[in-house]
């Protein structure tokens, strides 16, 4: 007789077993059953035109008041005092000590300051006085009289019309090498005999004379500035390059004129030479050393600026949040800079944010009255946390 006769003729199998059978395979294994999600901390919600992490506010602030005048300067009364004291407070100094930046990076940041023309913005007399209609009356008084000078570029909005004292002129082309001791005298007569023009006929000058000027970055031609433009001041019929079917059409096939005409790159927008003809003829627009460089540093601090604001959940920040973003989060306070000078301080150098890199330590309030005056933001007073600043 075998052993699985005497055992019922089969095999002993071992009983499965479910899930809640055994109570420590119960315990062990209780969360299987439950459905597999990701955790809530790593699911963040994906806000428009940003990451989550760039919310730099998500509540909706209250508005007991707009603010009309920016400036909390008393002494502040006439134009001229305004504009020295709208250049004076451009840029935060260099930091003495920590400032993530060497000596050669340094000097690029004050040869760029010391570059830049001294001219203001009439925006930003707009926002720091609070009449605007007074001011606009003694600036075309003080126009009149000689005193001031309106430095116009067209399509820049407000970024492209700016003020400059005509002794600043005056130093400006006394100081330039490029031109001859005949040129000065010229320009400067000129300048006296027409103090509120903006367009120097092209006969009044000699030709020498007018190219000396013209290299010296003091006079422009007058059809500049009329091709398409770009970014924040950008009109909506300015943003093609197309042709004129109309013009294109009149002309014979196979003609010069069929395919845009000479210069046709040119004032489609682009970089090529434009045709040389009756266009050259026309007046000459009279300009500063240095202005293209303003322009390009304040429109792209203003795109930074509302680019930020437009990444907030009501487009609309306090201004203490929006000071802390746009200075890169760098503390100021006594006990950091205490840290600083222990060498305990392990933050963001200045010279590593956008602030420096980019913009060269241009400071937050004059950004914020250039912007205000533009039209882009407006200021207005909370009950809780102080100032707000709305994207308009």
């Amino acid at each position: 007789m075998s052993l699985r006769s005497i055992l019922g003729g089969s095999r002993i199998k071992k009983r499965k077993q479910g899930a809640g059978s055994h109570p420590q395979t119960a315990s062990a294994s209780w969360h299987a059953s439950l459905p597999r999600t990701k955790a809530a901390a790593a699911v963040q919600p994906k806000l428009k035109g940003g990451r989550a992490d760039e919310d730099l506010f998500g509540d909706k602030l209250d508005d007991v008041g707009l603010i009309q005048c920016l400036s909390t300067d008393l002494s502040l009364r006439d134009v001229p005092q305004v504009m020295r004291h709208v250049r004076n407070r451009m840029f935060d100094p260099v930091p003495e000590r920590a400032s993530g930046m060497n000596s050669t990076r340094t000097a690029e940041v004050l040869n760029f300051r010391r570059n830049l023309p001294p001219i203001s913005t009439t925006a930003h007399l707009h926002a720091i006085l609070p009449r605007p209609s007074v001011t606009d009356r003694e600036i075309a008084e003080l126009t009149r009289a000689g005193i001031v000078r309106k430095i116009v570029v067209p399509r820049r909005g407000a970024a492209g019309e700016a003020l400059v004292e005509m002794a600043d002129i005056e130093r400006l082309i006394q100081t330039a090498q490029t031109l001859g001791p005949a040129t000065k005298d010229a320009f400067l007569e000129w300048l006296r005999e027409s103090p509120t023009s903006q367009r120097l006929p092209r006969g009044r000058l000699d030709a020498k004379v007018a190219d000396e000027l013209v290299r010296a970055g003091f006079l422009t031609s007058s059809i500049q500035g009329t091709g398409a433009s770009e970014g924040l001041f950008a009109r909506p019929e300015d943003r093609t390059t197309f042709m004129s079917l109309e013009t294109v059409a009149r002309a014979a096939s196979g003609s010069v004129g069929a395919v845009g005409g000479q210069g046709a790159v040119h004032a489609a927008g682009g970089s090529g030479n434009r045709a040389r003809g009756e266009a050259d003829l026309g007046d000459l627009s009279l300009a500063i050393p240095g202005n293209g460089a303003f322009i390009k540093l304040v429109s792209s601090a203003l795109d930074q600026l509302t680019a930020i604001l437009s990444r907030c959940a009501y487009r609309e920040a306090p201004e203490v949040l929006l000071r802390e973003k746009w200075d890169g989060g760098v503390v100021r306070d006594a006990q950091e800079e205490a840290r600083r000078s222990r060498g305990e301080f392990s933050g963001i150098l200045p010279g590593r944010t956008r602030k420096w890199k980019t913009f060269h330590g241009l400071n937050f309030d004059w950004l914020l009255a250039e912007a205000v005056g533009s039209g882009l933001v407006e200021v207005f007073q909370t009950r809780t946390v102080g100032r707000g600043v709305r994207l308009l």
